[in-house]
């Protein structure tokens, strides 16, 4: 090692480790992190709550959900909805009640205006001492002249301040959507899955706690993120993707192996599921923290 070594100050050359260590010290420029397998949602897990499912079904989009954790999600934003509307039709009625009420003034001007005309057309009794070529009187400069008596003087008073526009609150959505595709979610759209659990004859340990809990209901092929598998609506049953092309489309018609019942292309619904912390999956997931930057 180099006298400057430890440092590194002896180098012309500003490396990449030392602009990082550097960064993180002051707190200045953008801060960029990569996100390993442990923040990826594995299969078999929960879309709302990322825990492994109780009781699971899944959208015809692919995504899993725990039944209790989406059906409390529908019931809350069903909640939701009505409040939004009933908030929407409070404004619409005062909006509407403005509007008349701006009429009834309108009105109300044009009538004190046409009594104020047909007022001025009557004659009026000529005032002989009133000399007409005399110096007319200007206006006055008293503060309580011209009804300005009746106005308060102080303009920073809250009475006199403008006032804002109130936020219009726009018709909302009257419908459910999924918290992932944001598609219309009907709680008859969701469908039953069953997961067929390894047989691996170890019961002293959780079926949580196991790095591999499922297997293909057909193969017996050992179900992760990196294998691509689908749930048959017919029977429910998750399968591999190999399952569907080698075994289940192979058959004309195609029929259910666990059930014999006839399947159809949008009956074989492909599960979604998390990556598998490696780039070559396609999904990356990273946090961006932007900070303050200096001018060079």
């Amino acid at each position: 090692m180099t006298r400057h070594g430890k440092n590194s100050t002896a180098g012309s050359v500003y490396t990449y480790h030392e602009r990082k260590k550097d960064t993180q010290q002051s707190g200045y420029g953008s801060k960029q992190a990569r996100f390993g397998k442990d923040s990826i949602k594995e299969f078999d897990c929960c879309s709302l709550t990322l825990q492994p499912c109780k009781d699971p079904v899944v959208t015809i989009d692919g995504y899993l959900f725990d039944k209790e954790a989406i059906l409390e999600y529908i019931l809350h934003q069903k909640k939701e909805i009505a409040r939004k509307l009933k908030e929407y039709a409070k404004q619409k009625d005062k909006l509407e009640e403005d509007v008349i009420e701006k009429a009834r003034a309108e009105q109300a001007e044009r009538t004190k205006a046409f009594v104020k005309t047909e007022g001025n057309i009557l004659s009026k009794p000529i005032d002989p001492f009133h000399k007409k070529d005399g110096p007319k009187p200007g206006p006055s400069v008293s503060n309580m002249a011209d009804g300005k008596d009746k106005k308060l003087p102080a303009f920073w008073l809250p009475s006199q301040l403008p006032e804002a526009d109130k936020t219009l609150v726009k018709k909302p959505d009257e419908k459910v959507r999924c918290p992932m595709s944001d598609k219309v979610l009907k709680m008859k759209d969701l469908i039953p899955v069953n997961f067929t659990k390894i047989n691996d004859r170890d019961e002293k340990t959780s079926l949580i706690a196991k790095k591999d809990r499922y297997v293909c209901a057909v193969t017996n092929d050992v179900l992760g993120n990196s294998t691509p598998c689908a749930v048959l609506r017919t029977s429910g049953c998750v399968v591999t993707m190999d399952c569907v092309e080698k075994l289940i489309k192979k058959d004309n018609p195609m029929l259910d192996p666990i059930n014999g019942k006839p399947l159809r292309d949008k009956d074989i619904i492909p599960l979604q599921r998390g990556a598998t912390g490696f780039s070559g999956a396609g999904i990356t997931l990273e946090g961006k923290v932007d900070g303050p930057g200096l001018m060079s």
